[in-house]
């Protein structure tokens, strides 16, 4: 998307301080973090809102690999507790319409 400040994280046109990338997702550094630890976990295909996933496009397995890999950088990080979370439209808090987990923990 033409506008959407993820996919220009994605394709290096902004900078970010990222902490895993491989073919399919990239996570890095909340640039407004609401947690000692928060990162984001986003997909670089562009899917809008969580609403919007297709399992016959196989978004359900690229949701399941953003957990598995929140779940890696959390052992990575030695967290013994965290928090994941989606924010599905605009009265539920999502700003960035290009979905993205969440990975937030106090310490």
């Amino acid at each position: 998307m033409e506008d959407c400040i993820f996919c220009k994280i994605i394709d290096g046109e902004l900078p970010s301080e990222n902490v895993f990338e491989n073919d399919t997702i990239i996570a890095f550094k909340d640039i407004n973090p609401q947690a000692t630890h928060h990162l984001l976990i986003v997909p670089k295909k562009h899917i809008s809102t969580i609403n919007d996933l297709n399992e016959n496009e196989g978004d359900d397995a690229l949701v399941g690999k953003m957990t598995l890999v929140a779940k890696n950088l959390a052992r990575e990080i030695n967290l013994s507790g965290y928090k994941l979370q989606f924010n599905v439209g605009k009265s539920a808090g999502q700003v960035v319409f290009h979905i993205h987990m969440h990975l937030l923990s106090k310490g």
